[in-house]
This record gives structure tokens, sequence and C-alpha cells, in this order.
């Protein structure tokens, strides 16, 4: 098994280009399935949960053809099979949402429920009262979900319980099909709904709202094919970002959008950070200084994003002051702290283990440390940058479902990192 080995103390220095969002591409991958012709995504990403997509749709039968700039070509017209196996959903939660374009394009889909970071409860109840609401028929079945729409979705006015991204990106996709018009209220917000929307737009849905809480679908009788590129990654963007922050370094990101990421730049200027932004850059200068310590509470878009949250903790652990990070979207995603202990963080859990309260310390010690989830072990990456000696971080195919050639990129900051196997 794949471990990383970092020998800490070295400033990030130095530019970088951002990753297509990965967020966005899995969602597009699935919206492909609408489309009589076929759909051109660009700027995809090298990643594990790429791959395991792709894998999933070649298991429908579904023709996807990549050259060697990773554009990827989806053929949805030689779909064969209408189920989506557990060994493949289990390992990957955005795979779920081929339920819904399936569903909308050939009346029957049958997926397995999904799998993902074990990051607490992310049920799909919102997703299925949905999809219900749109008319389709629905029964689960051996950890199965199967459904039909035998006469079509039907337009429908729907509101989510909550804000919920996968929820919002699942049915918007399904009722570009439905006869009719559909309404979703309590939207989320997210620039790579926006994307999706985009894409599908673009392949001839009539979609209006989206980045707004209110989103409406005009329905259409067919969807075409469409060339389009992914967004870039914020969640990458903005791990660099502390990371440079976190050792004091200066770096340059470029194809990153600022307005996807102003609370993370006024967090990182609290910290001490300059901040300098172009229509599709960002850099940050820490001039050499040890951040300071920064408090914040995680939120919908456009508030904090929990998948950084974790990366502010690492932040913080030398950070002059104490720090106070409170994580309000799921439960049970401080799992990185008791790592983080081990290399001499001082970090206290309150509140049932939803609230970080973390002092600052000179230097943290290089340890043997494992991964939980993705963005805990990208936390425990940060961690090791700023950290006195060696640590080896195990588990690390966490890492390989979101960062794309993580280690190369912070060699060419001038990170000594270098990928490892453990036997």
């Amino acid at each position: 098994m794949d471990q990383l080995m970092i020998e800490g103390g070295t400033r990030l220095c130095g530019e970088l280009r951002a990753s297509g969002a990965k967020n966005s591409a899995l969602k597009i991958f699935a919206a492909a399935l609408l489309g009589d012709e076929p759909v051109t995504i660009g700027n995809v990403p090298h990643l594990r949960d790429i791959t395991t997509m792709i894998e999933l749709l070649g298991s429908l039968g579904v023709e996807v053809v990549m050259d060697e700039k990773m554009n990827i070509e989806i053929h949805a017209n030689t779909i064969k099979r209408f189920t989506a196996p557990y060994d493949l959903v289990k390992t990957m939660r955005a795979s779920f949402n081929v339920l819904g374009p399936m569903l909308a394009h050939y009346g029957q889909a049958e997926v397995s429920l999904p799998g993902g970071c074990a990051i607490g409860s992310r049920p799909v109840d919102q997703h299925l009262r949905g999809l219900k609401a749109l008319g389709a028929e629905i029964e689960m079945e051996n950890g199965y979900v199967k459904a039909h729409a035998n006469g079509g979705l039907k337009g429908s006015h729907i509101y989510f319980d909550f804000s919920t991204v996968g929820g919002t990106e699942h049915i918007m996709m399904a009722a570009t099909l439905a006869d009719g018009e559909t309404v979703l209220e309590n939207c989320a917000r997210e620039p790579e709904i926006v994307d999706l929307a985009e894409c599908l737009n673009a392949m001839g849905a009539d979609i209006t709202g989206a980045g707004t809480d209110t989103i409406t679908i005009t329905g259409v009788k067919s969807l075409s094919g469409c060339r389009h590129d992914v967004i870039a990654d914020r969640i990458e963007t903005g791990t660099y970002l502390i990371a440079a922050a976190a050792t004091s370094g200066k770096i340059k990101v470029q194809g990153a959008k600022h307005d996807h990421l102003e609370v993370l730049t006024g967090k990182l200027k609290e910290a001490g950070a300059e901040i300098s932004v172009g229509d599709d850059w960002i850099e940050l200068d820490m001039q050499g200084r040890r951040p300071r310590a920064v408090s914040l509470v995680t939120a919908p878009y456009p508030g904090f994003p929990t998948d950084l949250q974790a990366q502010i903790v690492a932040l913080n652990c030398i950070a002059e002051g104490t720090g106070t990070v409170r994580e309000t979207i799921f439960e049970n995603r401080f799992m990185h702290v008791h790592e983080m202990k081990r290399m001499g963080a001082q970090i206290r859990l309150e509140g049932n283990n939803t609230t970080a309260n973390i002092e600052g310390v000179c230097q943290l010690k290089g340890a043997p440390v494992m991964a939980n989830d993705l963005r805990a072990s990208v936390s425990l990456v940060i961690a090791g940058l700023i950290a006195d000696g060696t640590t080896i971080i195990d588990r690390i195919y966490h890492i390989d479902r979101g960062y794309e050639h993580i280690e190369e990129k912070l060699r060419n900051l001038g990170a000594n990192i270098q990928r490892t196997s453990s036997g």
C-alpha cells in the first residue's frame, strides 16, 4: 500500500495550475446519460474517483473515449444495462447520481445505495423524495434503489428540507426531461451546481436560477450533445493556499476563480496573508511570517466550506494564538484531530466533538499517521509540511480520490515529499 513520506520545514513557493473540479466533473459525467448525442468534457482531473465513474459508465455499456489530454467523450446511446453495481457505487457517493438521468431518459434504473467518505450520515432521502415528486415509482430491495417511470417524469414543485448539493444536482438533472415545469426551492448554491446547469443548458436544457436558492427547469423532449470544460477545483485551490500560508510561503494558483473562494481568502487575510487576485488566478504571500490563528464555522456555500475545515485546523496547529473551528455540516469530521495530536498539536474537542479549540504551538513533530477520509488526509499532508522531521502518511488512497498528482505539485513548490510503498 502506498504512503507519503514528508520531510517538513520547507516554505512552499512558486506557481501551480488548479485542476478541474472533481465534484463538478462527476455530476457532468452522470448528466451525459441524458443526451442522445455524445458529450465531450474537458479539464477533467486525473483522479481515482474519475476512473471509478468511467468504470461505472462502462459497466452500463456506455462508450467512453478518452484522449491524451483527459478530454472525455461519453456516448450515452450505447447504453445496454440499467443497473449500477454495488462494488462500484459503494466506493464513491457521487456515482449514485446516475439514477435520475437513467430514469429520466430511459424510464428505468437500479442503483446501489452509495458509499464514499466515512464522515457521518449522508442520507439520500432528499434525492428519492424529489424523484418520487416527479412521478417515479421507487422500491428498495437488497440495498438497491429500483426506480421506474413508465409514463415519463412530470414537472413538480419541490422544497428541499435542507440545502443539499447532491439532491439539488440530482433532481435538476432528472427534471430536464420531465413533462412541464419543475421548481426547486431551498437549493444549494455551490459553483459546481452552476457548472452542471451550464453544461445541461448547452445540451439543450432550459434551466434558470442555478446559483440561487430557487431553480426552475422547463422540461424538454430530448437533449443533444455538447462540449463543456469543467470549472477549476476550488477545494484543491484552497488547500494549496492554506498549505502555503501554514508554511509561511508564497504561491500563485493559475486557473482559480477568486469569487468561488472569497470566504477563504478573507480568513487567510486574518491569518496574515497578502492576497492578490486576477480574472483566473489567486496569489498568496505570507512574507515569511508565521500565520495567526483564525476561528470559523463551516456552512453551506457561500459560507466556509466543510471540505476546507481540516486544512484550517492544520494551519491553526502552528499559528500564533488560539483558534476555534466549529463543524456544522457533517458529524465525525474531526477524525484528523487524533492524528495531529500524535504530532504534538494542542487541540481540544468540545460540544459532542463538533468544535475544535486549537492552541498554536511553535513546532509540530513528524510522526507516522493514518488518513481517515479525503480532506482529513490532505490536512495531514499540511501538518507534515510544517512539522520538524519525517511524517509518514498511511492509507493515502483517500488523497488520490481528490487530489491530482499531489506530491508532484508540492515538489514543484519546494516540498520534500515522496510516494513510497509500505511493502
